[in-house]
């Protein structure tokens, strides 16, 4: 089997949205990571002190052929038409490993998905 690298960079009040849309259509889990960045807005101030906008990073490791419809999903959830409200992208995986109890599940979707 083949797995990419889901990231979704997302506003904290969309995680547990994209989260869960993620889950209903397959996903096994995700990783949550807090962050903070600065994009082409300027980040607020508040008293001469700079206020950054805080952001999560979903991770996710999926298997390829799923990729597109799970990328799809995180695209309708955060309603990225809209500016400031994340971005997705996919990074292809070389080896992974500690996957073992998953296998099944992956079995089985990849099977449903073709028969």
């Amino acid at each position: 089997m083949k797995f990419k690298l889901m990231m979704a960079l997302v506003k904290p009040k969309l995680t547990d949205k994209v989260v869960d849309a993620l889950k209903n259509a397959g996903a096994t889990g995700a990783t949550i990571i807090p962050a903070r960045g600065t994009g082409i807005r300027e980040a607020k101030s508040f008293f001469g002190l700079s206020i950054e906008d805080q952001t999560d990073i979903i991770v996710l490791l999926v298997e390829e052929h799923v990729v597109e419809d799970l990328l799809e999903v995180v695209h309708k959830a955060c309603d990225f038409g809209k500016p400031g409200t994340g971005i997705a992208f996919v990074l292809p995986i070389e080896h992974a490993v500690g996957l073992e109890s998953q296998m099944k599940r992956f079995k089985d979707q990849a099977r449903d998905e073709y028969f």
